[in-house]
């Protein structure tokens, strides 16, 4: 009785169907995403292996991006999620993210709008809030640095074009590229982010500092307002 009652786990799997020994003979890209959940967890509960529990997880309607987008109270109301295992989950989460946004010391160089898309997009799909960010430019179109500006509803009550060019007069930056994020997911430009972008356009000519384009970050897609030929 007591073995029929007995959870099964992971252990009870053959070797080679184990998410561990499947990573290491035939790498982590061939393994499921409940599978590399379930490594992430390490173990289960008394009810459930670390692989069922990962699918549960899973099965939310929002799949991986509910990991992204939950909080560590969602997480945990998770049965069988703890403040280890959900620590463990945001963890590994936060180092793929930043490994994506890492750049090494070369210099790196904006010569299309994907290049500066490519910059902030990890680290702005996710955001539930909108956030401005300015990459500075030297005349080459060498990154100087990224800087966030304002974080709220993208509008002239709070975006103003002295927050921007003050940055770039700072850092000596010969031109900007102004970068915010749509929590919707859907990058297409409100009439208030068009207003904005053609202000900014207008100071940067009288400063002498290039607007090079206005990037909008939406979930793993952008619009570019240059691209648009609205500046």
């Amino acid at each position: 009785m007591n073995n029929q009652s007995k959870a099964f786990t992971i252990k009870d799997m053959p070797n080679q169907e184990r998410p561990r020994e499947r990573m290491a003979k035939y790498g982590p890209e061939a393994l499921s995403n409940t599978e590399l959940l379930a490594i992430i967890l390490r173990s289960g509960t008394k009810n459930d292996s670390a692989m069922n529990l990962a699918s549960k997880i899973l099965k939310n309607e929002h799949g991986l991006k509910f990991l992204y987008d939950s909080s560590f109270e969602e997480l945990q109301s998770i049965k069988g999620i703890g403040i280890a295992k959900a620590s463990q989950i945001k963890a590994s989460l936060e180092l793929g993210r930043r490994f994506k946004s890492f750049k090494d010391m070369d210099p790196i160089y904006i010569k299309t709008p994907e290049d500066a898309a490519d910059l902030v997009m990890e680290d702005m799909r996710y955001l539930k809030k909108e956030f401005l960010k300015i990459i500075l430019l030297n005349t080459k179109n060498m990154v100087i640095n990224v800087k966030s500006i304002s974080i709220g509803s993208l509008n002239s009550s709070i975006v103003h074009p002295r927050e921007i060019f003050v940055e770039a007069i700072k850092a000596s930056s010969a031109s900007v590229i102004i970068c915010h994020n749509h929590p919707s997911g859907d990058p297409s430009p409100s009439q208030e982010d068009i207003n904005i972008t053609r202000r900014v356009f207008e100071a940067g000519k009288i400063i002498g500092i290039e607007l090079v384009d206005h990037i909008i970050i939406g979930d793993g897609k952008y619009i570019s307002l240059k691209e648009k030929n609205i500046i």
